[in-house]
C-alpha cells in the first residue's frame, strides 16, 4: 500500500494494522509509506450484516483483505469471479469502467483502489434494487 494518502476530517477514525486511530480537531493528511499496511477508513467500513447485496459482498471481501482478516492470494480468484458476475449485470460504460478498474487493482494487489472502484457501484446498485419487481 505504499503511496496511499489519507485525508482525514476532524475526529475521523481509521483502522491501521488492527488499531483504531482517531484524528484530532483539525483536518489532516497522512502519507502511508509502509508497504502492505492494513488500513481502512471506518466511515467506509461495511459491517457483516450489511454485506447483503452482490456489490456489498464484494466490497466486504476487499475490506477484509485491507484489514488483514483475509488472505489476498486465497481470495483473489473468488473476488475476480464475483466481479465478473457483476459485469453481467452492470453493462453501462461507467460501471464497466469501475469494474475494469477494480479488476486491474485486484490483480495488482492494490486492494484500497479495488474497494474504491467497487464502492462507486453502490449507488447504482441501490437504485437497481429499489426498482426491481417484487
Amino acid at each position: 500500500m505504499s503511496g496511499l494518502v489519507l485525508k482525514l476530517a476532524p475526529k475521523e477514525r481509521v483502522l491501521v494494522n488492527g488499531a483504531v486511530i482517531e484524528n484530532g480537531d483539525r483536518r489532516s493528511r497522512l502519507s502511508i509509506v509502509t508497504p502492505d499496511a492494513h488500513i481502512l477508513r471506518l466511515r467506509d467500513a461495511i459491517h457483516p450484516e450489511e454485506a447483503n447485496t452482490p456489490v456489498r459482498r464484494v466490497c466486504y471481501a476487499a475490506q477484509l483483505i485491507l484489514t488483514g482478516d483475509s488472505d489476498p492470494e486465497e481470495n483473489r480468484m473468488p473476488m475476480l469471479r464475483n466481479i465478473e458476475e457483476l459485469s453481467q449485470i452492470f453493462v453501462d460504460p461507467d460501471s464497466r469502467a469501475n469494474l475494469a478498474e477494480a479488476t486491474d487493482a485486484l490483480i495488482n494487489d492494490n486492494h484500497y483502489r479495488c474497494l474504491k472502484a467497487l464502492r462507486a457501484l453502490l449507488p447504482r446498485e441501490e437504485r437497481l434494487m429499489a426498482i426491481r419487481p417484487s
